[in-house]
Parts: C-alpha cells; sequence; structure tokens
C-alpha cells in the first residue's frame, strides 16, 4: 500500500510542477497529463495495473466516496494533496476497470485580465439580479472565468454569495462579501434540492456550478427572476445554442413561458474556448451576448436563430462575435489563422474579416 501511496504521490507533484492542467490514470496505459491541451505519456512511470488503479483510486477517496462510486459506478468529489495543491477528481469505471481523471485547480484565482479576457466582464459582477451564463465546451474555462467574477464581487461587494458546486473547485477567501460554499452529494443531495433551499439561506448572489437538468434550470431562472443575481455554466457553443438548449430542455406546452422568463432575467452568455497561443499555453476567445431590447424580443418570440444577427451587428451595446474575437486575436499576433479556423463555427465569415 506504501508503495501506492508513493506513485500517486509521485504523479500528483508531476501534475503540479509540469502546471498540468489534467492527470489521467488508466489501466495499461502510461499515466498521462495534459499540458497547454496536448496529452503527455509520463514514460519514466510503468503502465497502470488494474489493481493499482483501483488502489490509487481509492486512496483518492474518502470511505463515503468509495460507497457512492460502488453504487453508482462513478463519483466526482476534491482531493487536497500534500502540498495543498487541489484537485476535480472523477472516478469511473471502463471496461471492468478503474480509471481516475484529476483537474489541477489553481490555489490562486486569476483575474479577467490575467486571464486575458475583456475586463467589460466585470459589468456583471456590478448588477443586483438577472441570469449571466458562461458557455463553453469541457476543459475550456468555464469555471475558472465563473471564479473570477465572483472573486471581483467579493473584492468590492458586502454581499452573500452561496455557491452550489459538484465537487467545490476554487475556494473563495471571504473578502467584503460573506461565501457559503456547498458541495453536491456532501453538503446537499442535488444541485435542485440546493436551489429549492437557497431561498430561505437569505443570498444575494448564487453561482451553480452547472445546470444540469431541467428543475436545476428552472429554479435557477426564478432565482435570477426574483431579485437574485445568478451565475451558472452550460456545455454549449453559442449564445443561441444555449438558448436552444435550455428552452429545449422543457417539453412543448412549457417552453413559452421558460422563454419568457428567459428574455426577462437574462443578463448576458459568454461563449469561450481556450487556443493555442503562439507564444505558448492557451489563449481563450469568446463570443459575449448581453440582454437589449432586440435579444429580449428575439427570444420571446421564438426567433432565437437570429441571435448570432445580433451578437454580430451590436457592438456598441459591448457584444462581440466569436469571428470578431478571432480576427483580432490574429491581427495581435497571438493565434495562428490555422487555429483561428479551426476553432470559429463559421470559417467562411471569418477568412472574409481577415482579408
Amino acid at each position: 500500500m506504501n508503495e501506492i501511496k508513493e506513485k500517486l504521490k509521485r504523479l500528483l507533484n508531476q501534475a503540479v510542477q509540469k502546471e498540468a492542467s489534467d492527470l489521467h490514470i488508466s489501466v495499461g496505459r502510461h499515466p498521462i497529463i495534459r499540458i497547454n491541451g496536448n496529452l503527455q505519456k509520463i514514460r519514466e512511470e510503468d503502465p497502470v495495473k488494474s489493481e493499482e488503479a483501483k488502489l490509487m483510486a481509492f486512496e483518492l477517496a474518502t470511505e463515503e466516496q468509495r460507497e457512492r462510486f460502488l453504487k453508482e459506478k462513478e463519483v466526482d468529489f476534491s482531493y487536497q494533496s500534500d502540498d495543498g495543491t487541489r484537485f476535480r477528481v472523477n472516478i469511473f469505471n471502463q471496461k471492468g476497470d478503474i480509471s481516475c481523471a484529476l483537474r489541477r485547480i489553481p490555489a490562486r484565482i486569476k483575474n479577467l485580465e490575467e486571464l486575458h479576457l475583456p475586463s467589460s466582464l466585470y459589468d456583471f459582477s456590478k448588477a443586483n439580479q438577472g441570469l449571466v451564463l458562461i458557455t463553453g465546451p469541457a476543459s475550456h474555462g468555464k469555471s475558472t472565468t465563473l471564479a473570477a467574477l465572483i472573486d471581483k464581487i467579493d473584492k468590492t461587494r458586502f454581499e452573500h454569495i452561496i455557491t452550489i458546486e459538484d465537487p467545490i473547485e476554487y475556494i473563495f477567501k471571504d473578502d467584503k462579501a460573506l461565501i457559503d460554499q456547498r458541495e453536491v452529494g456532501q453538503d446537499t443531495p442535488s444541485f435542485a434540492r440546493a436551489l429549492k433551499s437557497v431561498f430561505r439561506q437569505d443570498p444575494d448572489i448564487i453561482m451553480v456550478g452547472e445546470m444540469r437538468d431541467p428543475e436545476t434550470i428552472e429554479t435557477t431562472i426564478t432565482a435570477a427572476e426574483t431579485g437574485h443575481l445568478v451565475f451558472s455554466t452550460l456545455h454549449t457553443n453559442s449564445a443561441s445554442q444555449t438558448v436552444h438548449r435550455i428552452v429545449d430542455s422543457f417539453p412543448s406546452d412549457q417552453q413559452d413561458q421558460i422563454r419568457a422568463q428567459l428574455s426577462a432575467s437574462l443578463l448576458g452568455i459568454v461563449s469561450q474556448r481556450l487556443i493555442p497561443r503562439k507564444s505558448g499555453g492557451l489563449i481563450p476567445a469568446c463570443e459575449i451576448m448581453r440582454r437589449n431590447s432586440a435579444v429580449s424580443n428575439l427570444i420571446r418570440e421564438n426567433k432565437i436563430h437570429e441571435l448570432d444577427i445580433i451578437v454580430e451587428t451590436s457592438s456598441n451595446d459591448g457584444m462581440i462575435s466569436l469571428n470578431k474575437y478571432l480576427s483580432d486575436l490574429i491581427k495581435n499576433n497571438e493565434i495562428t489563422i490555422e487555429d483561428a479556423i479551426t476553432y470559429s463555427r463559421n470559417p467562411k465569415s471569418l477568412k472574409k474579416l481577415i482579408e
């Protein structure tokens, strides 16, 4: 067992020392880390054996988490290594064996400038009521952007913030704000249950780690309607796709009501992805949609497909399309044209912008 502890410690240290975003432990393969978006084998370590993977997974988990894994075949939780580094851990079964995916969580919360995101996004942190969504593919920095916004509120406003996460990732330290962080599975049975209870906990600002199901989506929108500033995330690739995903989560007889609620409560959608940077590392590119009368009308009237046009033509209202953002990164010599085209949802339009 000591050998397993030592091996796990070496792997975690490798991830920290090389500033990897992720560590993967999978049977029959060398341990793998992800650096700047690219997977790399840790070749000095032998391929992981079945029993080793199980023992390392159970070393990471508490007894309660192990029991939940054995019952549900997968489990999410946070883990803190001996040096204080935090990881988001997912243990899951594949082909009868156990695999682990660990996401390293930086100890310090970076601000938007350090993340190379527009400081105009701080406008969302100044609002008193409404819904702000940070969207994008998995592993493209949504939680980090969300943390930067919550941290800004913590430093500037005396408010009660409640976060509901699965698991808790960034640890916020009370500055001006009072912050309570609740972890699904440990502090509450589910996102939906926590959201039902949150109204009795006197929050000003609510952060929902992810809107996973219709009940959570509905309660999140209601919270934004009833005097709270609410932040959440979705795995979608654009503002229009995000609105479609939310509306389509509900039966047809409820969709008119959801569109009406969303048209009134939505403050903005930030859709981002991380792109290889010429100088090394990754840099975000994002689409920003802010609510104005045109956006509200299109959502309410079920003309969601026209939102992309509003985003492209409303720069005066602080909106920016993904293609415009990509073209600016090209002009600033941050990314290559090839990478921009790869990440664009409309390469033909992007080529016209950069000609």
